[in-house]
Order: C-alpha cells, then sequence, then structure tokens
C-alpha cells in the first residue's frame, strides 16, 4: 500500500523584486513528498534551494503555484495561518541551533508546546521523552553554553520532534560541527528516518545527502534531477 503525500508542490514560482530587476528564485517546481521519505535537497548557490525550504517550511508564499501540506492549501495563507502551520506541521533544524542561551536543555525543547498551549506538566513529560529520545536524558537541566555543539543540535531536533510534526526540515545540520560529531547527528536522523520521521535536509554537502534515499536536485529554480538512493538501514550495533 502506497504511503500518502506528505506535500505536494505543483509549479511553485517565487519573483522576487531588486530595484527594476526580477529575480526568478523558483521557476515552476513540481513534486510530492511521500510519509517517512528521506530526502536530500541540493543545489549551487543561486539554484533556489533556500527559497524552496523557506516554501517548505511555510516561512514565506509563493508567487505561483500550490503548496498542499496533509491536504492544506498553505499557498496563499496569511502570516498568522502560516505560524499555527509551522508550529504544527513542521520541526526545524538549523546549522546554528537557534536555542536559547539562559534557559535549559528541557525549557528549550518544550518551547513549541508552550505556543501549541500545552499544560506544564504535560509539557515537561513530553520534552523529557524527547530529549531522552536524542541521547540526552541526563542533560535536560545543563544550559546551551554547558553542551557540545553536537549536545546542542540533540537539543534542536528534541525541539523539533517534540509538537510531533509531519517533516523534519534541517537546513545544513552539521555545517557548525566538526567531521565526526556530524557524523554522528546524521546517524540520530537515521535512527528518526527508521522510526517513521519524514526527513527534508537542505544541504551543498554531497556526504550528508548521501544518508538520504532520495535526492532532489536544484539549479536556475528548476529541478534538475530526482532520483531515489538505494541505501541499506544501518544495523542497530552503527546506530548505538
Amino acid at each position: 500500500m502506497s504511503k500518502k503525500p506528505v506535500i505536494e508542490i505543483t509549479e511553485l514560482t517565487k519573483v522576487y523584486q531588486m530595484g527594476n530587476t526580477e529575480v526568478h528564485a523558483l521557476a515552476g517546481v513540481t513534486f510530492d513528498v511521500k510519509e517517512n521519505e528521506y530526502i536530500a535537497i541540493m543545489g549551487p548557490s543561486g539554484s533556489g534551494k533556500s527559497t524552496l525550504m523557506n516554501m517548505i517550511g511555510c516561512l514565506d508564499t509563493p508567487t505561483t503555484g500550490d503548496y498542499i501540506l496533509n491536504g492544506s492549501n498553505v499557498s496563499n495563507m496569511d502570516d498568522a495561518e502560516l505560524a499555527e502551520v509551522r508550529n504544527r506541521e513542521i520541526g526545524f533544524v538549523f546549522q546554528t541551533f537557534n536555542l536559547l542561551p539562559r534557559t535549559s536543555c528541557l525549557a528549550n525543547a518544550e518551547l513549541p508546546l508552550i505556543y501549541a498551549g500545552m499544560k506544564s506538566a504535560e509539557r515537561k513529560e513530553r520534552a523529557t521523552e524527547v530529549l531522552t529520545k536524542v541521547g540526552l536524558g541526563d542533560r535536560i537541566d545543563h544550559k546551551p553554553n554547558e553542551l557540545s555543539g553536537g549536545q546542542r543540535q540533540r537539543v534542536a531536533i528534541a525541539r523539533a520532534l517534540v509538537n510531533n510534526p509531519s517533516i523534519l526540515l534541517a537546513d545544513e545540520p552539521t555545517g557548525n560541527l566538526d567531521t565526526k560529531t556530524g557524523e554522528e547527528i546524521m546517524l540520530l536522523f537515521e535512527e528518526l528516518y527508521r522510526q517513521g520521521n519524514t526527513i527534508i535536509v537542505v544541504t551543498h554537502e554531497q556526504e550528508i545527502a548521501d544518508h538520504a534515499r532520495r535526492i532532489v536536485r536544484l539549479r536556475d529554480g528548476i529541478i534538475e534531477s530526482d532520483e531515489k538512493v538505494e541505501r541499506p538501514l544501518l544495523a542497530d550495533h552503527q546506530l548505538a
């Protein structure tokens, strides 16, 4: 039985006005993302990958075209509606972690649940659960400056997962990490994929994209290639 699409994007365009010049960042992008896919979006600088990421993440709206996210057309939503969809449907992981420096891991992880209106006791229970899931159960009271870079990114991943989002959207998730730590984070993404999460990673690094099961390459605002990649699931001992 085929899995349902989480994302349906049809003929998406984005035109920016730069003075008297029109810049066509996206020039008609069409693709679907199904439940529990693991996709890397790649492309050189100026290819449109950051613009596409902003569209997928409901941080911006297209000039023309449709973006259906879990059955809702978000293409023409206003800022307030987009913010609600973002908090409910999308878990963001950024290169720079974007953690609140003066608050604990627990407080950082439960932040989306505050916006969602969840009660304090439930919030703490859920945030503790996801922090434990990413290997930080013994660090919940630590502040970001008491953690390594890899641990900070794990907090950011816990925060992204806390709402059970439809999509985990990661922008260069290992960009600020050394090679070994970056590999540990990609192994964590592998485990999240095995658990049924839908993951989209935006990256310019081939070794990061090689973890995905599908690679979408953009150039000049259009999809240049869209290929499935056969890759064996890692054994449990490799993920430990």
